[in-house]
């Protein structure tokens, strides 16, 4: 049973069959590169329709880390405004990212979270200043499962002058995102996880006003204006969001990436996350049965669809639970159990079953 989807969605037959379209393609077409130039535009409609974006405002990249590269690599931290804010909810590469920019006369500081695992806009409220050049937020804590307000970030960033960057990774799929909603400047996120995709395809949205603002020195030949021009003695970027892409696309995983986003809007994200919740309530009454302390704040505004619980030892835990044919995961001592539109309520009895029999590790 896998219960394990904010590591990894589960392979569906959408997905697999894709793989084999590639594969067909590849056979047929030889060396098809217009072809697949045409793959990369139907992923970034994808993409676009899935985050309430237009297409000039999305990026197809190969990573998180790629897409924030690019942002980063263009922006110069001067006149004033050198400070970027770093919630410490971050997955490692946008802290390393931001890190890295010290170089460049980048001022990092770290929004703390509290005692309780949620990080309040009070906290924002008090580090953001006219000092600030951007705040980066996550908007579901890998560790814990908490939930950032990030529209009230957004706000009180933008009342200051300062720009936001979200990583929706843990949140895209598994409940709507809509970028105009959160009033964003920069989203980013990856069709790994809840979206059903593979390794290998990201994505990166822009607010356009913003897009002719930033020249990214992180960059490469399908960011440039005109892809087939091959000019080495140039460097124009191309008018749209597509400047923040690299080298040669992830064609196997915009295959993989395009069929996981269709599966996941035929089956209903709104609906996913409803259902999600539904099992999420179970699971969260069974552990306080149990005595088990979870870390994930409680309030359904507060969390995604990923549930943290506190081990003695969760590499162990995840292992025992391994041998009876549960996949979970861990992360800070915790174990994550992570439900989506493909489990059910039997399924989150079993893990408590399992759970009883493992007290001594809780």
């Amino acid at each position: 049973m896998y219960i394990n989807s904010c590591s990894q969605g589960a392979l569906s037959d959408s997905v697999r069959a894709a793989y084999d379209r590639y594969l067909d393609d590849w056979d047929e077409h030889g060396a098809p590169w217009e072809y697949w130039v045409g793959q990369l535009e139907a992923a970034r409609r994808s993409v676009a329709g899935l985050i309430g974006a237009d297409e000039d405002e999305v990026a197809v990249t190969t990573s998180v880390s790629a897409g924030l590269s690019a942002v980063a690599s263009g922006l110069r931290f001067d006149g004033g405004r050198s400070k970027v804010l770093v919630s410490d909810f971050e997955f490692p590469t946008v802290g390393q990212i931001w890190h890295a920019q010290e170089l460049h006369g980048a001022v990092v500081e770290h929004v703390p979270a509290e005692p309780d695992g949620t990080i309040p806009l009070e906290r924002f409220e008090a580090a953001i200043d006219e000092q600030t050049a951007l705040v980066a937020v996550t908007h579901v804590c890998f560790r814990n499962g908490s939930r950032i307000d990030v529209k009230g970030v957004a706000e009180l960033a933008h009342e200051r002058g300062a720009l936001v960057f979200v990583d929706a990774y843990q949140a895209v799929g598994s409940l709507p995102v809509d970028v105009h909603e959160l009033d964003c400047d920069f989203l980013a996120a990856g069709v790994l996880k809840y979206l059903l995709g593979s390794a290998g395809l990201a994505f990166l949205y822009c607010r356009p006003e913003l897009v002719g603002q930033i020249a990214p020195t992180a960059t490469g030949w399908f960011a440039d204006r005109d892809i087939f021009q091959m000019d080495i003695h140039d460097y124009s970027p191309a008018p749209t969001a597509r400047r923040f892409e690299a080298g040669t696309p992830p064609i196997p995983a915009i295959y993989a990436g395009i069929a996981g986003i269709e599966l996941m809007q035929e089956i209903g994200i709104a609906e996913t996350e409803a259902h999600v919740r539904e099992l999420n309530a179970i699971l969260g009454d069974g552990l306080d049965e149990l005595g088990a302390r979870v870390v994930t704040p409680r309030a359904p505004e507060q969390h995604g669809a990923l549930v943290c619980v506190a081990s003695s030892d969760a590499e162990a835990l995840v292992a025992e639970l391994a041998k009876e044919g549960v996949v979970t995961s861990s992360r800070d001592g915790n174990l994550r159990i992570s439900a989506h539109c493909y489990n059910t309520a039997e399924d989150v009895r079993t893990v408590l079953e399992l759970l009883a029999r493992k007290r001594d590790l809780l």
